[in-house]
C-alpha cells in the first residue's frame, strides 16, 4: 500500500458516539479537524505523520497545542475511522466513527474496484471454465443470496450445480465494471444452453467474498445477423478496456 492513496485534499465529517469533528487533508504533513460542539469543541491544524497500512487504510497522527496525542486508523475502504486519543489529562479516549466526505479528493483512494474485479473474474473462470466446485467455499459468502429463478438459493447449491457441469461449459470474460462493493461484468458462456449466451452479471461483495447475485442472459446472434451490424459479444473488450479505451 503506497502512502500516494492518501486522499490528499479531502474534506469529511467523522461523527463519534458524543461529537462529530470535520476534518480537511491538507498534504501528507498536515490536517485541519473543528469540533463545533461538545466537551471537546475547538479546531486546529496540526502537523500529522501518515503511515500506510493496507487497503485504503491509513495511522494518521498528532500532537495537540494542548498536548493531547491523537492516533487515526482512517479506513478510506470501509468508510470508518478508529481513533485513539490520550488527552493532557492522562485519561485515554477509543473512539469509533463513520466517514462522511463532504469534498472528495482528486484522486482516488478506494482500493475496493480493484479488488472486487479481481474477485469476480476469479469466481466466474474458477466455476465456468474450469469447473472448480471447491472454489465455492473460498470465493463465496456462507449466506450468499442468489436471485437467478432457475438456480437453488445458498452456496451449497452453488457448488452442487458447478460440480455437476458439463466439460462443454466455457465462460468467457468480458468488461468488467466496478463501482464500491458491487462489480457488473459482461461475457459468453457456452454449453450452458443449446445456443451460446451473452450474459451480465451483477455481484455484491461483502467482507472479501461474493455475497449476493444477479443475472440477464440472452441467446448470441450472429454479427450476420445483427440489425446495426455489430457483435454483442467482442473477445478483445477487456483487452481494449485494460489498455483505457472502454470506460470503467
Amino acid at each position: 500500500m503506497s502512502v500516494e492513496r492518501f486522499p490528499v485534499g479531502q474534506h469529511m465529517e467523522v461523527t463519534y458516539p458524543n461529537f462529530s469533528v470535520r476534518l480537511v487533508l491538507h498534504s501528507l504533513t498536515q490536517m485541519t479537524f473543528q469540533i463545533d460542539e461538545g466537551p471537546f469543541a475547538h479546531g486546529e491544524t496540526v502537523a500529522i505523520e501518515v503511515t500506510p497500512l493496507g487497503n485504503s487504510l491509513f495511522a494518521v497522527s498528532w500532537t495537540e497545542a494542548s498536548g493531547a496525542t491523537v492516533t487515526n486508523l482512517q479506513d478510506h475502504d470501509q468508510g470508518v475511522v478508529h481513533s485513539f486519543v490520550t488527552l493532557p489529562t492522562g485519561e485515554f479516549l477509543r473512539m469509533r466513527g463513520p466517514i462522511k466526505i463532504t469534498t472528495p479528493t482528486g484522486h482516488p483512494s478506494d482500493a475496493r474496484p480493484a479488488r472486487n474485479k479481481a474477485l469476480v473474474i476469479e469466481a466466474m473462470t474458477s466455476l465456468f471454465q474450469r469447473r472448480e466446485a471447491a472454489a465455492v467455499d473460498r470465493l463465496y459468502a456462507s449466506d450468499y443470496v442468489q436471485h437467478n429463478p432457475t438456480i437453488p438459493q445458498g452456496r451449497d447449491a452453488l457448488r452442487v450445480l458447478v460440480a455437476g457441469l458439463s466439460s462443454d461449459v466455457y465462460y468467457e470474460p468480458g468488461l468488467v465494471i466496478a463501482d464500491g462493493d458491487f462489480v457488473a461484468i459482461h461475457g459468453r458462456i457456452r454449453g450452458w444452453a443449446e445456443r451460446p449466451q451473452v450474459v451480465v452479471d451483477l455481484f455484491r461483495i461483502e467482507n472479501g467474498k461474493l455475497a449476493e447475485h444477479w443475472d440477464v442472459l440472452q441467446d448470441e446472434v450472429p454479427v450476420t445477423d445483427a440489425l446495426g451490424g455489430m457483435p454483442m459479444f467482442d473477445p478483445e473488450e477487456r483487452t481494449r478496456q485494460a489498455e483505457g479505451a472502454v470506460s470503467t
